[in-house]
């Protein structure tokens, strides 16, 4: 499980078992968790994080979007 990124004690990671899934990205802080959809952009679940920070994780992706979805194409050979 690559973390991809790390942004203001976020981490953004795949798993190698996800890739008969759509395109998404797992955040993890701490010990809380939560799933976004990449196209579009969109929170799918969420364990522990308050809706403050649901909405700055969810800046982040949209922020780095693009960077994601290269990502998890270099990742799972979707090139």
């Amino acid at each position: 499980m690559p973390v991809v990124l790390r942004k203001k004690g976020y981490q953004f990671l795949f798993y190698a078992s996800d890739a008969d899934e759509p395109k998404h990205i797992h955040v993890r802080k701490g010990r809380k968790a939560a799933k976004f959809w990449l196209v579009p952009v969109m929170l799918e679940r969420a364990r522990g994080f308050r809706p403050h920070e649901l909405n700055e994780a969810e800046k982040i992706v949209v922020e780095h979007l693009d960077y994601l979805l290269e990502s998890w194409d270099a990742f799972f050979g979707n090139n």
